[in-house]
């Protein structure tokens, strides 16, 4: 007998659809096959999904590349849009808005970052602002767009860009991939789920109407309610409502009554924020704010008061709480998307978060002998992940000078992590921003939030101090010069789609 053979896992289980269900599928389809491995999901058309998550960030092109999706009928089949950066409305204070854009800021110089060259011109009243440095800052400005060209040396090949779609044609897209690939659903609302007597593992969901899915590895994409990972297996939740204390959302998509620009926009309210996501045939909206400040008709009230155009479905209020679970991994679970923690969409992570936990799930993948060897390294690396992308988030609500609230006053004088609070303070006293191993958001990421909500640095790099003022300015003048012409180059967002990726 082949005991290597005996011990491979046979059918693997995902409960739930939606986006983490059917990208979760999608890849293992095609990573895994399906020859290989059963890979069976099940969903109920009854259960809704959140299906908020409609904007992402460039990470999700090496997605579809492992997948071998063309981009252009992916835009075409979700009505999607690009996405070069989110501006940041009213975070700081009123009136006061800024660009978190998806690239880098000019060039570095003497393998010194760019910044602190700016930080060295700022102090002497010579420099533009942050934002004149940032082609995809500038393009997203002006509405334009276009695929990254490869010319070496010019801003036209180094910015990132990610796309603004809807999730429901998302999920929809890669069903049809996932069974194309043999992928097999089940349509069935799961009424329970067994577990192993000996091991506490999971053996079984059992569906409404009596059916029983058996598997041997199982996947929670079953979003808040978290079936298996937490109503099966009891697994644990940290709480970090503290630190994020909005808990609820409203959503409303709206008629789309102008071109769609190419970033998505988060505005600051009195007790949270509201995201605006234009796609190509209307535009997502949505209220984020914390309970205890304000109602649910309040909320929906701010909600429908800033609408572009006409509201094209009913407001719905979505609950959740900020956090994550204990394991991410539990036995012979992986929990995958919503029913692994919950991060708000600040940042566009959701979707991201349910990408890397596919890779690593996939990397990791065990057999049936060593289900468990490979979770110990999963959670920790995942934990990583959750806690870096918390410590981003907590900084946007964090650096604000609003007093307008007992929200905004609240946020502004919470305790923070100490990770953040020492990246601030490094930030603050030397003008450096230290990446800690695989952490998600980059150096221009950080700069970005900084500057746009008033940290700001005390000091610069002293080796910055080895470049004439003069000659530090004119090169500055002249890669500003460089930016507006490639703007000038580039055709508008609208063209850009029309001519490439415009949906029938």
């Amino acid at each position: 007998m082949d005991i290597m053979s005996d011990n491979k896992i046979k059918k693997i289980v995902i409960a739930g659809g939606g986006t983490a269900g059917w990208m979760t599928a999608a890849a293992l389809s095609k990573v895994l096959g399906c020859t290989n491995y059963d890979v069976h999901l099940v969903e109920s058309e009854e259960i809704g999904t959140i299906g908020v998550g409609e904007a992402t960030i460039p990470h999700i092109q090496k997605f579809n590349q492992i997948l071998e999706i063309d981009e252009n009928e992916f835009m075409k089949k979700t009505q999607a849009t690009f996405k070069l950066g989110i501006e940041f409305i009213n975070w700081k204070k009123i009136g006061q808005s800024y660009i978190h854009p998806f690239g880098s800021y000019g060039e570095d110089i003497n393998a010194f970052p760019f910044h602190q060259y700016w930080l060295k011109l700022k102090s002497s009243g010579l420099a533009s602002s942050l934002e004149s440095y940032s082609i995809a800052t500038m393009a997203a400005r002006h509405k334009k767009f276009t695929r990254p060209l490869n010319i070496n040396g010019s801003p036209l090949s180094d910015f990132g860009y990610a796309f603004q779609f809807d999730a429901g044609r998302y999920a929809q897209f890669l069903r049809g991939y996932a069974e194309a690939r043999g992928v097999v659903r089940t349509e069935g609302k799961i009424s329970s789920v067994e577990l192993c007597e000996n091991s506490g593992y999971i053996k079984s969901l059992s569906l409404v109407g009596g059916a029983v899915i058996e598997g041997d590895f199982f996947i929670d994409c079953t979003g808040i309610r978290a079936l298996l990972i937490e109503g099966a297996l009891k697994t644990g939740f940290e709480d970090w409502s503290h630190w994020l204390p909005c808990n609820s959302a409203v959503a409303a998509p709206c008629e789309k009554i102008e071109e769609p620009i190419p970033y998505t926009r988060a505005t600051a309210h009195t007790a949270g924020w509201q995201w605006r996501i234009p796609l190509q045939h209307r535009t997502g909206n949505g209220h984020v704010y914390a309970s205890q400040y304000m109602s649910d008709d309040e909320a929906t009230g701010v909600l429908l008061k800033n609408l572009d155009g006409a509201v094209i479905a009913d407001p719905r209020v979505i609950r959740f709480k900020t956090g994550r679970r204990v394991k991410f991994w539990n036995k012979n679970c992986v929990a995958i998307g919503l029913s692994s923690g919950f991060l708000e969409p600040l940042e566009s992570t959701s979707i991201h978060l349910i990408q890397t936990a596919i890779s690593k799930l996939i990397n990791l993948f065990p057999s049936r002998r060593f289900m468990e060897d490979g979770a110990e390294l999963y959670n920790k690396n995942t934990v990583f992940e959750y806690e870096r992308i918390r410590d981003f988030l907590i900084l946007h609500y964090k650096a604000t000078e609003r007093t307008d609230s007992d929200f905004w006053n609240y946020c502004r004088s919470m305790e923070i992590p100490e990770y953040l609070r020492e990246k601030i303070k490094l930030y603050v006293s030397t003008g450096r921003i230290y990446r800690e191993n695989e952490e998600l958001f980059s150096t221009p990421s950080w700069l970005a939030v900084f500057e746009g909500q008033g940290i700001q640095a005390e000091e610069y790099h002293p080796a910055v101090d080895s470049m004439p003022l003069a000659e530090l300015a004119e090169r500055f003048k002249a890669y500003e010069q460089v930016i507006n012409k490639c703007i000038d180059f580039m055709p508008t967002h609208t063209r850009y789609i029309a001519d490439n990726c415009k949906a029938e």
